[in-house]
């Protein structure tokens, strides 16, 4: 599998990330692998050449980070994975276990160690911006962290473009480690990113790891206009229902379905090989609950789609408000 640089950073990582939200226990979602179904997948993920693994804390209340812990330590070397979680949604109803306080990364950062067996993590990212928190403190929470050796590397989520300017200025201007990857909503139902914040990535050197670039599998066609569909996530997936479903919505998802049949592929590769023809992306964040569809999404590297091919998935595109910043 190609690798690649993650933005300006000398940190090298697959063309394709595995997502591990879908590791973890069924008593957070219903439609989550749990762990002897999920080891098979992490294995077969590093067999095709993927070291590049997201998690979050948040996760099954910290229960994929211990199954990919636990996985990445079994099947392995430490030096030859990128592991990357996340700090920001509550951890409990107390005060102080949640957002982007100094007491908050700092607790939060060891005990995802602990889960995720390692010394130090490769990528740490901030899931969301906390307002009631002081950039500065944050960032210098941030910074503080890397220079300990606990992480190597820092990373955000999900905000507007100029927030996401306001922090890279601090940091430039306090000489705070900088961030050097996005990971934000975006595939071919969700485009606001290109007004904003792609460009700002491109212009300021920022990977680009994209979650959801499938839509929840609103792309692989299998979801119908009364909100149903044929998979457990696609009937209970409260969060797709509220970002996607609108007509346009479906009249794209036809397209892609189209495409991938003129082609005797699926819909999700035609999705997936979109997104990664699209300037500035990195290595979208994939979720693959079986061996199968990891290797679906791994074939997708390999399909060429041409500009007229992409200006038709494209045509339908209605502007949305925004979603996923919360």
């Amino acid at each position: 599998m190609q690798s690649i640089n993650l933005g300006r950073s000398g940190l090298q990582v697959s063309r394709l990330c595995l997502g591990c939200m879908t590791y973890g226990s069924k008593k957070w979602r219903d439609w989550i692998v749990e762990e002897p179904e999920a080891r098979p997948v992490i294995q077969k993920a590093l067999d095709v050449g993927i070291n590049f693994f997201d998690t979050a804390n948040i996760y099954s209340g910290g229960v994929s980070e211990e199954i990919v812990g636990k996985a990445l330590k079994d099947f392995a070397r430490r030096d030859e994975v990128v592991i990357a979680t996340k700090v920001y949604f509550p951890m409990g109803d107390k005060p102080n276990l949640g957002g982007l306080s100094r007491k908050h990364i700092f607790d939060s950062v060891d005990a995802s160690l602990r889960r995720l067996q390692t010394d130090y993590l490769d990528l740490y990212q901030i899931h969301r911006l906390d307002p009631s928190t002081p950039m500065e403190e944050t960032l210098q929470a941030l910074d503080d962290l890397v220079r300990m050796g606990k992480v190597r590397y820092l990373g955000a989520s999900s905000m507007y473009a100029w927030q996401f300017a306001q922090l890279l200025c601090l940091a430039d201007l306090h000489g705070w480690q900088r961030f050097v990857s996005m990971q934000n909503h975006y595939n071919l139902i969700y485009r606001e990113e290109e007004r904003e914040m792609l460009p700002l990535c491109r212009a300021e050197g920022i990977g680009v790891i994209p979650w959801s670039p499938l839509a929840r599998g609103f792309l692989a066609g299998n979801r119908q206009v009364d909100k149903s569909g044929e998979t457990s996530r696609a009937k209970s997936d409260q969060f797709a229902q509220e970002m996607y479903f609108v007509e346009q919505d479906f009249l794209i998802a036809d397209r892609v379905k189209e495409l991938a049949t003129k082609r005797s592929i699926k819909p999700i590769q035609i999705a997936l090989s979109w997104i990664l023809r699209q300037p500035g992306i990195t290595s979208p964040i994939v979720g693959a609950r079986t061996i199968e569809q990891l290797d679906d999404l791994v074939s997708a590297l390999d399909i060429v789609l041409e500009d007229e091919a992409c200006t038709y998935l494209e045509e339908p595109y209605q502007p949305k408000r925004i979603f996923g910043h919360s």
